[in-house]
């Protein structure tokens, strides 16, 4: 595997994922994409290009653990959308996120704030 470690169950391979492949299901996350529109996605996040021979092996590899489906767009095109093992990866490590930064009142009312 290239970025992802190989781990048992899709739990366990969702919580295995790099911060840039987590980021693509995120993007995912909102609507199918092609890639091109998810490369500007996380250049705007990161600040700095996102390389074609990052992005498309990590695109690959996850439509290789199921976590998006790619599709034909047309002859030069692919699109890319989250699958339901996506979306419970992204949900996740959303909860797990949540449960480590929202234990105190006043956190807990920022994320409430967020979610508005």
């Amino acid at each position: 595997m290239s970025e992802a470690q190989a781990v048992t169950g899709q739990q366990g391979i969702a919580r295995e994922l790099t911060a840039f492949q987590h980021n693509i299901l995120v993007i995912l996350a909102k609507e199918p994409m092609y890639g091109l529109a998810i490369k500007r996605e996380l250049e705007e996040y990161y600040g700095t290009e996102v390389n074609h021979g990052r992005l498309y092996p990590n695109l690959d590899e996850l439509v290789g653990l199921g976590l998006i489906d790619k599709s034909e767009l047309d002859k030069r095109t692919n699109q890319y959308e989250l699958t339901d093992d996506g979306y419970d990866a992204v949900m996740d490590q959303l909860e797990w996120t949540l449960s480590k930064i929202g234990e105190d009142d006043e956190r807990a009312d920022e994320i409430r704030a967020l979610l508005e």
